[in-house]
């Protein structure tokens, strides 16, 4: 058995952790200061990942390769496999140009693009959030901006940007539920924390989202239908997670956000023909005017509404316990690490959920979205090939960036880093976000965050003094703020947009968002600490 050592550089945290920290550090580097494709980068992170588990932490070089042969596996399934269905059934709307009514429909809606990205990228984005996660939001509304003439870039970015205040309750409410399992807290308890904090992130990012479309003209002419949009948001995630369900809190809040969208008279006015100019690239056709059959648009809609049908199936109790008996738990080979207590792992035993996990669900409802909208059976293959193909580099950045965060995990690098962010003292709840925003930033998964750390947030706040669930739900809420940074995620929004090789752009792009609006969950978090915003919490 190995046994993670907290300390194993010279006996100190503070050198422990800097080493531990280098395979993250040379995964940010090689993107965006030396610009290198994100598949080589995440390769040399991970060859830096197990230079630093085997020598340095005193891994075995066997159970190092172990545990990331393990990440490899997690990024193919379920990550890689969900985003590869989504992607796989816009491509059949592609083929049959139900997505071109799709596009239409959603235009209609307002001919001013930065109405259209709160739209897409917002409220559909988090809807998509709320039922698949794992990067399907970021390819599919970054594809239909594209469709309607946004920049590929710029596409891409406002994609990234918006996939945050949804994300802790994404994949019905996994990344919460994930928390409180590894924490031992009540779900209900950690849920309602959570949703006193994500809720703040809505509040702005519209209005974030505005600015990145049409800069500061954006932002002046724009700023109430932003604002409407994200206060109902908000409302309706803080209302859901806290009184209903952690599970339909994002429904409730895309639903919400985006019929009060709508419903604004102003977000319906057009828009001027020198701001579609500015921020289109002139490749929006003039087929908004088209009328298309209430028929085809209905079966245009009609895969989205087939994934809400098929996950809300996958919710009800007698199938849930169905769909979980098909769940294969085994030891994983090769594999015997005990935590720094000497206590067993969970990784040393891998739960492969063969039917319940989203891609599947997602798979299932792509079957008969083929059948509703006459994709041919050998038709929906071939594109469920080329899908695969089309995602080939992003399927290897995903594999090499789980794995380089599987062998960190395992070996205690992550736990150093960690137990060095919960030395802090007084100023614990300042870093607990940070610690959460690592755990995205190297995973690609608020779930993953959550489990590497939310019982190390846990134990903290109580040896410190401050509340568990503070801490807990922090580690999540500060999560959501790292996905834009993700190699994973940076992965697939170019994939999608056919920005292949070009993370490194978008990294440069996102990543003072990604830092500015964390300082700001830093700052809330503190003041939830003390009496300045303690009334906040329950």
């Amino acid at each position: 058995m190995f046994v993670q050592q907290l300390e194993p550089v010279a006996d100190s945290l503070a050198l422990s952790a800097l080493v531990a920290s280098l395979p993250l550090v040379t995964v940010l580097v090689l993107l965006g200061a030396v610009r290198m494709k994100a598949h080589r980068a995440g390769l040399i992170g991970l060859a830096v990942a197990v230079l630093v588990a085997w020598p340095a932490f005193g891994m075995p070089l066997g159970q190092t390769l172990s545990a990331g042969a393990q990440g490899v596996l997690f990024g193919l399934f379920p990550i890689m496999w969900i985003v590869v269905n989504a992607l796989w059934v816009y491509r059949m709307t592609v083929r049959t140009q139900h997505f071109d009514i799709l596009r239409r429909s959603f235009g209609r809606v307002s001919d001013d693009p930065r109405i259209q990205a709160l739209v897409i990228a917002f409220c559909f984005g988090a809807l998509l959030e709320a039922l698949a996660g794992f990067g399907a939001p970021v390819a599919i509304c970054s594809v239909m901006l594209v469709a309607l003439g946004f920049d590929p870039v710029k596409a891409a970015v406002v994609s990234l940007v918006a996939n945050t205040a949804p994300v802790a309750f994404g994949a019905m409410g996994t990344p919460v539920v994930t928390l409180a399992q590894v924490t031992g807290l009540p779900l209900d308890d950690v849920a309602t924390v959570v949703g006193r904090q994500t809720p703040l992130l809505a509040l702005v990012v519209p209005l974030i989202l505005v600015f990145l479309v049409d800069g500061r003209r954006g932002l002046r002419e724009t700023w109430m239908p932003a604002l409407v949009c994200g206060v109902a948001f908000a409302v309706a995630q803080f209302a859901a997670s806290n009184f209903v369900s952690a599970q339909l809190a994002d429904i409730a809040a895309a639903l919400v956000g985006a019929g009060a969208l709508i419903a604004l008279p102003g977000a319906r006015k057009p828009a001027d023909e020198p701001v579609r100019a500015a921020v289109l690239t002139g490749v929006r056709s003039e087929d908004l005017d088209q009328e298309d059959p209430r028929r085809e648009v209905l079966r245009a809609y009609a895969p989205y509404a087939l994934i809400v049908v098929v996950f809300s199936i996958a919710q009800i109790p007698p199938v849930k316990r169905l769909l979980a008996e098909a769940t294969q738990v085994f030891d994983w080979p090769f594999l015997d690490v005990a935590g720094p207590d000497g206590e067993p792992v969970g990784a040393n035993v891998f739960t492969l959920p063969l039917l319940g996990t989203g891609g599947t669900l997602v798979l299932l409802a792509g079957l008969v979205t083929a059948a509703v909208i006459g994709v041919r059976a050998g038709a929906a293959a071939r594109e469920w090939a080329a899908t695969v193909h089309e995602l080939r580099y992003a399927i290897l950045t995903v594999t090499s960036v789980l794995a380089l965060a599987y062998v960190m995990n395992l070996s205690g690098q992550a736990a150093t880093i960690g137990q060095s962010v919960a030395a802090a003292g007084a100023g614990l709840a300042f870093l607990s976000p940070v610690l959460g925003w690592f755990g995205v930033a190297v995973s690609g998964s608020d779930t993953s965050a959550n489990a590497l750390f939310g019982a190390l947030q846990v134990s903290a706040a109580r040896e410190s003094g401050l509340s568990p669930e503070l801490l807990a739900a922090a580690n999540s809420s500060g999560g959501v703020l790292g996905k834009m940074i993700s190699p994973q995620n940076l992965t697939i929004a170019c994939a999608a947009v056919g920005l292949a090789g070009r993370e490194g752009d978008l990294l440069r792009k996102v990543l003072p968002w990604s830092l500015g609006l964390l300082l700001v969950m830093c700052l809330v978090v503190t003041a939830q600490s003390t009496a300045v915003l303690g009334w906040m919490l329950p």
